[in-house]
């Protein structure tokens, strides 16, 4: 299963399903289910190339986990909300369900690389399949937040086994928001559902750090070793200042 947005099998869904709030991510309102203005007839944004100048950083930054082309193609055969206006709301409604499924799948495949894991990996496998299952059935029954739970309890105990011997300080869902993080050993270090917004982790050591859930926007990454960090997303990554975006 491809874990990584196709956006020419998808039918747009992102710029139209979500709604927007007017911030720092977005120049507009919109609310969910009206398509962007800037979305053109051909289901391609009309503003691709110079999106952040336009105000539309949060456009940057998301990442469906390729749940959007899988709810074209194969929940909806290929069929578009456009050409089918009886399908919009229930497809619609699919995005966030198989995103949600496509992206503990994502977490799923990257815990199995971990060879300081292996002891989990067949319970892993497991939860992959039955994931997948999920994906190919009726997604209105799915109970995402209890299946969630399951998965992110093998995830944190894959976590546990691969940070074994680091520093591993504990930040578990804490508030570093524009916190002065500077060359700060967090070699191992539990940034689960961390909010990082602007801090400043230059040169920092986030060798084998887990960022599972971790919020980046604007946090400067400039010089910082993320050599094995776990669960880091190339979402996660765009939204943050790094060397790669200067």
């Amino acid at each position: 299963m491809k874990l990584e947005a196709d956006c020419g099998k998808c039918a747009a869904l992102c710029c139209v399903a979500p709604a927007f709030a007017k911030s720092s991510d977005f120049a507009i309102d919109k609310p969910a289910g009206r398509p962007c203005p800037n979305l053109r007839a051909d289901f391609r944004c009309g503003i691709h190339e110079h999106l952040d100048r336009s105000g539309f950083h949060g456009c940057v930054v998301f990442d469906c986990f390729g749940a959007g082309q899988h709810v074209t193609q194969g929940t909806f055969g290929g069929r578009d909300w456009r050409s089918n206006p009886e399908i919009a709301g229930p497809m619609f409604a699919a995005l966030p369900v198989m995103r949600a499924l496509h992206e503990l799948l994502w977490l799923i495949e990257e815990a199995l690389k971990l060879g300081e894991a292996e002891r989990v990996h067949e319970k892993l496998r497991r939860l992959r399949d039955r994931t997948e299952r999920m994906t190919e059935g009726d997604l209105m029954s799915v109970d995402v937040v209890t299946h969630r739970e399951k998965v992110n309890r093998t995830l944190s105990r894959a976590s546990e086994l691969a940070r074994a011997g680091t520093a591993k300080a504990d930040h578990r869902g804490a508030d570093l928001i524009g916190r002065r993080l500077r060359g700060r050993d967090l070699r191992g270090a539990n940034l689960r559902g961390a909010l990082l917004i602007g801090a400043d982790l230059r040169e920092a050591d986030l060798r084998r750090a887990d960022f599972t859930g971790a919020d980046l926007r604007g946090a400067d990454l400039r010089a910082a070793d993320l050599r094995g960090a776990l669960f880091l997303t190339a979402s996660q990554l765009r939204s943050a200042y790094s060397d790669d975006s200067q």
